[in-house]
């Protein structure tokens, strides 16, 4: 299908009749856009931010089973999120790659190494597959040079799976496009439209222009995540969402040069955290407290926090002495989880949640993970309420990617087919030999940010260095290191006058500062 501007698609707001019109583009959202447009559905999904701005761009960056979730009784989540882990790995290998992790069984330490391996063959009998194995502390030394952590007498190797959360999002909504849906981003839902007692469509407000778009659709889908009860409150619903943050730091991949994922019970409270290679560098994550903060403004680290996550580091690698020094980069993120019993962070259900209520269908809760399977459950109810019959579709969620130029080849090729999927080979035909490089100190090709600038809905510089690419959270001090190539390549694909381009930057030095690195000053928050 041929790309639309996004003023083209404002245009078609008004007079369009949608079937349908999701709020939210984060993974849930752009999941319902995939479905939904494969049906044929004339699908509208509207974002009041950028496309994965949310929960979607800082989560964890793991593609997983939910091997802890075992213990707290989760056994349906699990066995969903396994099934559908092994089969994004089937359909985008390059986007979705298999991670090793290794878990230091430690005398004394909990859970122990019978029962962490009970937990482990459950985990590989719902995938199908024998990935675990008992090394002893001789192998550990192996598999991850500097791992003594007290006590060591062995360890637990594990698969699992990673990708770029942001870029998944974006592959989603790409392949629901060329299927006929419309995304939008920095499109708000302000005022519900009522009709007989059921919502009937939605006042929109163009967050750029101020411009106010009344749209009518036969059914709306709330996928807001973190913010679905805000969208419910128009119609007078109670909450029901308990925000949960997850924070998490980046380091230089020559600090900690880990080939395996470590995982970890912290030697504090018990709670999960890991650490593992990540797009060049080493992602160390993450907490999970309570969020007391306004979800309109960006969550950040708190310096307790920082505290925690070097903590578990330093117990793991205790020679390595990881400091706030190495840190490049911090983020956080805010995720929506339905719980009503008034557990522990770490113990709350990750399961989704879809009811109808005046039309209003709202989706939320769940994991990244189980993206597909959430928006069927949506679409399922949709489909109620337009009286329509409702098959939900086999067929794979990407488009195989296109086969490459013979002289490409190796991380290169596979870094292009996993950005681009099909449209790989327009990418690299398109590119040059110096766009075909990578950025000093990462696994970015200068193309990415090229390409994003052309055609990938950047409206705002953190678009493009936090989303499109990654480069925000890889470099120190946000990638402004690079400024001077980003613009060259950059400023004339976006069409930016000299002063716009300056406002964008001046916007991104704050919100850099602010949210992405490291707190100025201790804070009484503990995780």
């Amino acid at each position: 299908m041929e790309r639309l501007s996004r003023q083209d698609k404002l245009n078609r707001l008004g007079i369009t009749d949608w079937d349908l019109l999701v709020i939210g583009g984060g993974i849930s959202g752009a999941g319902v856009l995939r479905e939904a447009a494969r049906l044929g559905w004339k699908v509208l999904l509207i974002e009041q931010r950028d496309f994965a701005w949310g929960t979607s761009s800082r989560s964890s960056k793991l593609v997983h089973g939910g091997l802890r979730y075992l213990k707290e009784g989760q056994f349906r989540t699990t066995l969903h999120s396994v099934h559908e882990r092994q089969r994004l790995m089937r359909e985008a290998p390059e986007l979705i790659e298999p991670q090793s992790f290794l878990f230091a069984d430690c005398t004394g330490r909990q859970p122990g190494r019978w029962l962490f391996q009970l937990g482990l063959t459950i985990y590989d009998h719902m995938a199908g597959e024998n990935s675990h194995a008992y090394c002893s502390s001789q192998a550990v030394a192996q598999l991850a040079p500097g791992l003594a952590p007290d006590k060591l007498r062995g360890g637990m190797v594990y698969r699992d799976a990673k990708t770029d959360d942001a870029r998944l999002v974006w592959r989603v909504l790409e392949e629901a496009e060329h299927d006929g849906g419309i995304a939008i981003n920095y499109l708000a839902a302000r005022t519900p439209i009522i009709a007989h007692g059921q919502l009937a469509g939605m006042v929109l407000e163009d967050i750029e222009t101020g411009q106010q778009i009344a749209v009518q659709a036969r059914t709306v889908i709330n996928a807001t995540g973190a913010w679905a009860d805000r969208l419910r409150a128009t119609l007078g619903r109670k909450p029901m969402l308990r925000p949960l943050r997850g924070s998490h730091l980046i380091v230089p991949f020559w600090r900690l040069p880990v080939a395996q994922a470590v995982s970890l019970m912290h030697p504090r409270d018990g709670r999960p955290v890991f650490f593992y290679p990540w797009e060049g560098a080493t992602l160390i994550g993450t907490t999970d407290l309570d969020h007391a903060g306004d979800l309109d403004t960006e969550a950040s680290i708190t310096d307790a926090e920082v505290d925690y996550l070097l903590e578990a580091v330093n117990d793991q690698f205790p020679a390595i002495q990881l400091g706030r020094a190495d840190v490049s980069a911090c983020y956080a993120g805010v995720r929506p989880v339905v719980d009503e019993g008034g557990n522990s962070p770490s113990s709350a259900g990750r399961d989704h949640v879809v009811l109808d209520e005046q039309g209003l269908i709202t989706l939320t809760g769940g994991k990244l993970t189980t993206f597909r399977l959430m928006a069927q459950d949506a679409l399922a109810l949709a489909a109620k309420r337009m009286s329509q019959p409702y098959q939900p579709s086999t067929a794979p969620v990407f488009s195989a990617a296109s086969n490459l130029p013979p002289q490409l080849a190796g991380a290169m090729a596979q870094r292009l087919r996993a950005r681009y999927g099909p449209h790989a080979a327009e990418v690299a035909n398109t590119a040059t030999a110096d766009t075909l490089a990578f950025v000093p100190g990462t696994h970015t090709l200068w193309q990415e940010l090229q390409r994003a600038a052309r055609v990938e809905s950047v409206v705002h510089l953190d678009d493009l260095l936090l989303r499109r690419t990654r480069l925000g959270i890889l470099l120190p001090r946000g990638g402004l290191d690079h400024l001077v190539r980003i613009r060259a390549l950059c400023q004339p694909e976006l069409g930016w006058t000299d002063a716009h381009w300056e406002a964008e930057l001046l916007r991104y030095q704050q919100l850099i500062a602010r949210h992405y690195s490291l707190p100025p000053t201790r804070t009484e928050s503990a995780p």
